[in-house]
């Protein structure tokens, strides 16, 4: 599987992870498109890693063991 269609086929676990990464200010100004996102380290990764994962696959709790980045 591609990566960059992984998240078109699992949305809401690629939802969930976004929204343990990001905080809604930073989507709104600095990660309001596809490439921007895609371009985002922690994402990028997160995209790789699901992309290897069962087509039937879905994360009980994705993202919440490593807690949201720290903020300034």
């Amino acid at each position: 599987m591609y990566a960059w269609c992984v998240c078109y086929l699992r949305p809401q676990i690629c939802h969930d992870e976004i929204h343990v990464s990001l905080g809604e200010t930073e989507l709104a100004r600095s990660f309001n498109t596809i490439e921007a996102l895609r371009a985002h380290p922690r994402l990028a990764t997160f995209i790789a890693w699901v992309a290897s994962r069962p087509p039937g696959f879905h994360s009980r709790r994705a993202g919440s063991r490593r807690g949201r980045r720290s903020r300034r």
